[in-house]
């Protein structure tokens, strides 16, 4: 009788601590920087509240890797039952490919990566991911709206995905299925969803369900 292989599940969530002046810099002109950090605060908790109810679906180890303030900020801002981690040093994919090559050495049997930018990233879209991983899909990507992506899942850290990527432009998410194409991965798509990173974004957050 062949036991079921337990998948360890780990969720790492970046985002910075809404320092004014300091976060959501490119809506400052249009809302002021006590404003845009507001904003990025309540678009973290409502990312983290969709975590939360994963967490109450499946076991996903959950790990804040921020930027900006301190551990002790962070855990007095979204609580002391998370994992709170710094981000490394470098742009955003050495950022990123840090933290997941941490996560796999550390044990983990799949890895899921996601921004807080993004209003349509439910409980859902979140299970979904972890299950194609499940059913052996190398690499998972929610795409974004402006051409990069809101998620990434992977079932091995592969650092190729990382290196060579235009990070911020809107050729993001198609160099990194070119990276992927070449090494001959599976992957799984999400739906596509639109980020707030601009003025004109706003209104998507504004009309979020």
């Amino acid at each position: 009788m062949n036991a079921t292989r337990i998948i360890r599940e780990s969720l790492i969530i970046f985002t910075r601590y809404p320092e004014p002046g300091k976060t959501k810099t490119r809506l400052i002109p249009a809302l002021g920087a006590e404003k845009a950090a507001l904003l990025h605060r309540q678009m973290t908790e409502h990312t983290l509240a969709q975590v939360k109810r994963l967490q109450a679906q499946r076991s996903v180890r959950v790990e804040v890797c921020f930027a900006g303030g301190n551990s002790n900020l962070m855990m007095r801002w979204l609580g002391n039952d998370l994992i709170y981690t710094v981000q490394a040093e470098g742009d955003l994919g050495t950022r990123m490919a840090r933290s997941l090559a941490t996560t796999f050495h550390d044990g983990a049997d799949c890895a899921v990566i996601i921004g807080t930018d993004c209003p349509g990233l439910n409980v859902e879209i979140l299970a979904e991911a972890f299950n194609q991983l499940q059913w052996a899909n190398d690499l998972v990507l929610g795409p974004a709206v402006d051409g990069g992506y809101y998620l990434l899942g992977l079932r091995r850290f592969i650092p190729e995905l990382f290196v060579g990527i235009n990070w911020g432009s809107p050729e993001v998410l198609s160099q990194t299925v070119a990276i992927a194409k070449q090494l001959n991965l599976s992957i799984a798509y999400l739906p596509q969803l639109p980020d707030v990173d601009r003025p004109e974004d706003l209104y998507i957050w504004e009309q979020r369900s």
